[in-house]
């Protein structure tokens, strides 16, 4: 390398043979006419000959030598640097003969320019360091815009350079002007290879002398810079403007050319990459400790190397980034405390990748400085410096799908690559005290691009780098040959951290099918990395333990062969990360909050593995040397309590609020799981016993099903004793710990509404004890101070009361304790009146009580409670729905005509009760009855009523009749008669004299209307012609005859509406009090059900859903699919998907025809399934006549299957709805959020890419074979979008990507987050569960979202007052006794 570089150096001059006085007068006598010639423009050189000018250069050659206590070297250089330009822009002052050969003389300038960068005794002067920028500047001038240079003038400038930066390196001069020699050396470089190629011999020249600095830091920052701006270009030539850009300042990105070739563009990157020769070797002092000056620097116990060593790490980790489409943005420097020092240097480039802050024993302070020139030079010649620069390093940050920050939308919506930050050119900030303090939270990865280059070819390039460096380890200490320097590995921890986490990004971004090598996988490659960087012992690194983590949280669902070895080491890292409230040995370089939750994103894939795999022992790859305590011998089943151990450690010590929301979610996974394996295991043992042959499990998937044994059914954490400690651990925090916390409250209830429907079996004292917590909840939240209430505080007492109507509709049993259901009106009643009426020692009598609810949410849900336990506190196990008018009558449509045969009241404003009499017959003579339509808020039903003398108990079957035993006749002269005269009033009342009292009451005649008057004249005629016909026996002498009495024969109208109302107590003055006498309601009111319109708004109202109506639509995706057309042509063939997508579609509900109101429950049936589905791939329940439905007490949720028969339906009809009569696209808009039972109403604002179908609360089900195709899902709007992305691993097992509503407050929604891992068997319900709460979610986050309850009782009071009957009192008792 030194005879390459030897043509560079300039000859000695002439006058260096005389004594120096000589020399330095006659340069004087020289350089100052030249000089003083060039400023003016006018003035013409003084040299006209090639003679006259070799002479020249030879003296101000000779004055580029002399010491700078004078001016004369500044001249010199002041000529040289103004004759350079003779390329760029020639000017009278330039001698003639370089202005004809400029190239020949450009060359020997350079080579006396070498001259002023020999050693020397005042090379740390201002002055020195000014002119040697002069020298840079004009270079680089030259270089930038000389418009033709030879290849020797090229090859010349830049061993000029080499030559420079050499010897200044070597020198070690300043940091700033190190770092602006690299960046003049690099930028040239680039000119030359747009225009002038470098020949192999420079490549190699330039490769040795970086490599031989490298140990300085400015050679490794500038090369960072570079490599970095190259790799931006080569990206966009390489994957095209569609690949995620790798944004780099425009600064750095200014210094590739515009104009270079694109076939230049990879060879200059791949030769740019290896100029620094392999960066590990920064880490080994022997083999960078060649050189006197890097031997030194090895040698010094604050030793720069670990941090260079480090830089150099982060540089290659930011190219893989940037080749895997991850590239981050963080905009908030951060000021790195580098160890050894007490000086912070604020660092504008995000130190580090992991957001580390070094602690004092492995890092020593690096000089970061930068001057680029492509700013107009300021006065004297010195490069203004820019502001400050570095390499593009983004941080290396946890990816995390939680909102507020999962903002990342996988469709066409990636977070922009990190702005390049620059290192600053400034001189280093003054001394302070050092400080340790966690950085800031580290900024969202988003996805890697599906257009990335495959692994392999990644690894070709940089894996043996990475894998040095993350396998370097020196626990023993190596001493170098020269200076006995002892280099322990913990001063080299950040870089092979920042290697590590490299490898395991790179690993996890593996795409679907894709085959890695197996020597990169090997024992002595990735998995040996990570058992030896996972270490937990004292021997371990926790810089390194931190990174892998960080960097691990989708590892384990990538499909990796061999994964399941690193099954124990990851558990063990967890299990150290998660059970230690402190963190102390992490707080000093990354974010105990981030740490905790990759270790939390990666216990959430390691949960559902052991029951996965069952009791298959896992065969250890490597021998016991290298981890003996940590290789795993026993079965997969042997992690499960361990692993259980640490979810519910987490749980206990977490307070960040994000991640104890995604610890809940793992919570209600890892219980249904267990309770589905348990029924399972139970069936197949019942099974096995009734049979003679084993038969497998019900649900089993791929090569690793579970296979259930008697063994695991007598296990400690078997599903009811977790059950039971997570819901006694959830209770107990939420009354106490997170009781402060919206965000963990609601995600807290969602879990415990969802264990409340998972089927164990436990005592029912714990149940009990999960709905009184639940209740002490909401008294809590109540009780708090007015001022502390917030529209917040209301939607989690609102939530409350949700999850307390799950659990009472899910066991009901639980009421029938009279403690229980005490309790639980006591809690309705402090929701609907906001005060209790047993407070302590005193009582309030319900009439005494003033309304005063939290808020009208808070009343309505406590109203919906109130109708829960009416509903399902000692009711029969099912009731029936409504049948309505239509099915009584048995007409095939309902009219106003056929209304009429009903009678139609009103019951304390809130129910309508339609009755049917039946015609009269022999059955009304047995036993009367009646059929009564019940519409009240809470539903509708039909109800049958038998009138029956005896109870049902004591009734016997020969008592048909209410007709009375006939008796014998009597004799007609039978007894005595006796003459009695009856009187009304005692005689003496006659006698008695009249008070004022007496008068109180007044007379007949004093209050009696004409009407009445007449109706009494009327009366009085009737008694007088009585009282005639009872006289006249006696006048005519004859003997009177009396009759036995007989009972009359029975009757066959009985008016049974008329008995029923007056069995309920309704048929009272008090009952029938109009609005306008009292100012109380009427408890009972009449609705004449012949005005019109009276039947389209009954009709109406039994459209309106009594539950909560949800909607979600499922589609399947195929492999590299990316249109609208050629998804929705997947579900039309089953031999399109996979069959565990129908699987899938067969757990999430039952089929059912479009427009028939289901009942409740969940009970999927395999026959009647496959019945309706037939050959189709799913699109059969695309809601033209069938969908798939899931309904139980609270909720009812339907799933559609959107196919291309389907859409082309809707874009025939010019309203974008379905001409087809029996299409469910025909039902009207209901408010946002949709709360109708018919699927595609919601299909109305769906915004697929084809904008056929639409719903404002989009809901999305998709199901990708490819992981990596999410990120190319045709959805032309995110906005207020949820989508669940299901992808089937290898395993058996199924990936979640789930993308929340980045606007809403609470968009976190459990159980299924993002990087969650879940079984077959509970896919399905964990799927409902999620649309559930997402859509309750929104429902609390809207105003125009009133419960079903409500609607339903505004539909009855707008009825009433719409069709109310205005009839009298006597005629409404009247109408009772006429027929209909």
């Amino acid at each position: 390398m030194d005879q390459s570089l030897s043509s560079g150096r300039g000859q000695l001059s002439v006058l260096s043979c005389f004594p120096p006085s000589v020399g330095r007068d006659v340069a004087v006598a020289v350089v100052k006419p030249l000089r003083a010639g060039l400023g003016n423009p006018d003035t013409r050189s003084l040299l006209r000959t090639d003679r006259q000018v070799k002479w020249t250069m030879e003296v101000l050659c000779y004055g580029l030598t002399l010491p700078l206590d004078g001016d004369t070297v500044q001249l010199c250089l002041d000529v040289y640097t103004d004759w350079l330009m003779a390329l760029v822009s020639p000017k009278e002052s330039i001698p003639p003969p370089i202005s004809r050969k400029p190239d020949l003389y450009t060359q020997k300038i350079l080579k006396h320019l070498h001259s002023l960068f020999l050693s020397r005794s005042d090379q740390a002067s201002p002055v020195y360091t000014s002119l040697c920028q002069q020298v840079l500047c004009a270079v680089q001038s030259l270089a930038r815009d000389g418009a033709v240079m030879s290849r020797d003038t090229w090859e010349t400038l830049l061993n000029f350079l080499l030559c420079i930066n050499q010897t200044m390196l070597a020198a070690g001069v300043s940091e700033q002007l190190s770092h602006l020699s690299v960046a003049v050396l690099l930028e040239v470089w680039l000119l030359s290879c747009s225009r002038c190629f470098p020949s192999r011999s420079l490549w190699q020249t330039g490769r040795q002398m970086l490599s031989s600095c490298r140990h300085q830091g400015a050679v490794v920052e500038q090369w960072s810079r570079v490599i970095a701006a190259l790799t931006s270009r080569l990206l966009l030539l390489t994957f095209g403007p569609s690949f995620p850009h790798f944004k780099v300042h425009d600064e750095d990105a200014a210094l590739i050319p515009k104009d270079m070739d694109g076939h230049r563009v990879p060879h200059t990157w791949f030769r740019f990459l290896h100029l620094l020769g392999n960066p590990v070797d920064l880490s080994r002092p022997l083999v960078v400790g060649l050189t006197p000056s890097s031997h030194e620097e090895a040698s010094r116990d604050d030793s720069q190397l670990p941090s260079i060593f480090f830089r150099a790490m982060r540089g290659v980790s930011t190219l893989v980034d940037a080749f895997l489409g991850v590239t981050v943005i963080n905009n908030q420097p951060t000021e790195e405390l580098l160890p050894g020092h007490t000086t912070r240097i604020p660092f504008r480039d995000r130190l580090p990748s992991l957001d580390v802050s070094f602690p004092p024993h492995l890092l020593s302070r690096v000089a970061v400085t930068k001057s680029p020139f492509r700013d107009r030079h300021p006065p004297h010649g010195v490069s203004r410096p820019r502001s400050g620069s570095a390499p593009p390093i983004p941080m290396t940050t946890l990816s995390v799908p939680i909102a507020p920050h999962f903002s990342t939308s996988p469709h066409n919506k990636r977070l922009k690559p990190g702005n390049v930050s620059k290192a600053s050119s400034k001189p280093f900030a003054a001394s302070r005290p050092a400080t340790s303090q966690p950085p800031l939270c580290s900024s969202p990865r988003p996805s890697p691009s599906p257009l990335r280059c495959k692994l392999d070819s990644l690894l070709h390039l940089f894996g043996d780098w990475l894998f040095d460096a993350a396998l370097f380890n020196r626990d023993s200490g190596q001493t170098s040959g020269h200076g006995d320097v002892v280099v322990t590995s913990s001063r080299w921890a950040a870089g092979r951290a920042e290697a590590c986490g490299t490898l395991c990004r790179v690993f996890a971004c593996k795409k679907t099918a894709e085959d890695i090598l197996a020597v990169y996988l090997s024992r002595y490659r990735f998995y040996l990395v990570l058992l030896q960087g996972l270490r937990v012992t004292e021997e371990g690194c926790p810089l390194v333990l931190a990174s892998i983590l960080l960097n691990s949280t989708s590892l384990f669902c990538c499909d990796l062969k061999g994964v399941n070895l690193l099954l124990t080491s990851f558990t063990s890292a967890v299990e150290k990360v998660l059970l230690d409230r402190e963190l102390v040995r992490f707080k000093s370089f990354v974010s105990p909050v981030d740490l905790r939750r990759a270790s939390i994103l990666v216990l959430l894939t390691l949960l559902p593995i052991p029951v996965q795999f069952g009791t298959v022992r896992s065969e250890s790859l490597l021998d016991g040397r290298l981890n003996r305590d940590d290789v795993t011998r026993g079965s997969f089943l042997s992690l499960k309590p361990r692993l259980i151990r640490v979810l519910i450690g987490a749980l206990q010590t977490e307070t960040d609020t994000l991640n104890t929301q995604i610890i809940l979610a793992a919570v209600l996974n890892l219980v249904q799981d267990s309770a589905l394996l348990e029924a399972a295991g139970e069936s197949q043992q019942e099974a096995e016993s009734q049979q003679s042959g084993a038969r497998g499990p019900l649900w089993t998937c791929g090569p690793g099903a579970n296979r259930w044994t008697r063994e695991t059914a007598f296990q400690s954490d078997t599903a009811g004793s977790l059950w039971v400690q997570f819901v006694r651990l959830l209770t107990q925090r939420l009354a106490a710990q997170w009781r402060n916390d919206p965000a963990v409250c609601l995600s807290a209830l969602e879990v415990l509404g969802g264990l409340a429907k998972v089927e164990v079996s436990v005592e029912e004292s714990e149940r009990m004890r999960a709905v009184t917590s639940v209740c002490c909840y909401i008294v809590f939240q109540c009780s708090r101070p007015p001022p502390l209430h917030s529209r917040d505080l209301h939607s989690i007492i609102v939530a409350a009361f949700h999850c307390l109507n799950v659990w009472l509709t899910q066991h009901p049993a639980m009421l029938d304790h009279q403690e229980c259901l005490l309790e639980v009106l006591e809690i309705v009643e402090l929701g609907i009146s906001g005060t209790k009426s047993r407070q302590e020692e005193q009582t309030t009598c319900k009439e005494e009580k003033e309304l005063n609810p939290a808020s009208l949410r808070v009343k309505e849900a406590a109203e919906a409670t109130l109708t829960c336990v009416m509903q399902v506190s000692g009711a029969f196990p099912f009731l029936g729905g409504l049948l309505g008018e239509d099915a009584l009558i048995g007409c095939s449509a309902m009219s106003d005509c056929r209304a009429k045969k009903f009678r139609y009241f009103v019951v304390d404003h809130s129910v309508i009760l339609a009755m049917l009499e039946p015609p009269e017959g022999p059955e009304q003579a047995t036993c009367p009855s009646l059929t009564v339509l019940v519409r009240g808020p809470s539903g509708g039903h039909t109800w049958t009523l038998q009138l029956h003398l005896h109870p049902r108990e004591g009734r016997t079957e020969t008592q048909q009749t209410l007709i009375p035993e006939q008796r014998r006749a009597g004799q007609e002269d039978a007894g005595i008669r006796c003459d009695v005269e009856y009187q009304l009033f005692p005689d003496s009342i006659d006698r008695d004299a009249l008070v004022k009292a007496d008068l109180s009451i007044p007379t007949l005649n004093e209050s009696v209307t004409e009407e009445v008057q007449h109706q009494l004249e009327h009366l009085k005629a009737a008694l007088k012609r009585q009282r005639q016909v009872e006289a006249r026996p006696q006048v005519s002498g004859r003997a009177v005859v009396i009759k036995t009495c007989r009972p009359p024969p029975p009757t066959t109208n009985f008016q049974t509406a008329r008995l029923f109302l007056s069995h309920l107590g309704l048929l009272t003055p008090e009952a029938l009090k109009s609005l306008g006498t009292s100012g109380v309601p009427a408890q009972l009111v009449s609705l004449d059900s012949s005005l019109p319109g009276f039947s389209e708004d009954l009709r109406h109202l039994d459209q309106l859903a009594s539950r909560n109506c949800d909607s979600a639509f499922i589609f399947y995706m195929k492999a590299g699919q990316r249109t609208t057309a050629e998804i929705l042509r997947n579900v039309e063939s089953c031999c399109s998907v996979q069959s565990h997508f129908l699987d899938f579609l067969w757990s999430l509900g039952r089929p059912a025809e479009v427009g028939r109101r289901q009942g409740g429950g969940f009970n999927p049936n395999t026959s009647e399934f496959q019945a309706v589905l037939g050959d189709s791939g799913g699109g059969v329940f695309n809601g033209e006549r069938f969908v798939l439905m899931y309904t139980d007490a609270l909720t009812e949720i339907t799933f559609t299957v959107p196919s291309p028969s389907h859409v082309a339906d809707l874009s025939k009809s010019p309203t974008g709805v379905s001409s087809n009569p029996q299409s469910p696209f025909n039902s009207s808009k209901v408010s946002t959020p949709k709360t109708t039972s018919s699927p595609v109403e919601d299909t109305q604002y769906f915004c697929f890419e084809s904008s056929f179908v639409g719903f404002e609360s989009k809901l999305l089900i998709v199901w990708v074979e490819r992981f990596e195709d999410i990120e190319s899902f045709p959805l032309t709007s995110v906005s207020n979008v949820q989508l669940i992305f299901v992808h089937p691993l290898k395993t058996g097992l199924y990936r979640i990507r789930f993308h929340g509503n980045a606007t809403s407050k609470f968009s976190l929604v459990v159980p299924l987050v993002d990087g969650s891992v879940v079984s077959k068997r509970s896919l399905g319900f964990l799927v409902r569960e999620t649309v559930i709460n997402c859509c309750q979610r929104r429902r609390l986050e809207s105003d125009s979202a009133p419960p079903p309850h409500v609607r339903r009782k505004h539909m009855i009071n707008n009825m009433i007052l719409r069709y109310r009957n205005g009839h009298s009192e006597a005629a409404f008792y009247a109408a009772l006794f006429k027929d209909p």
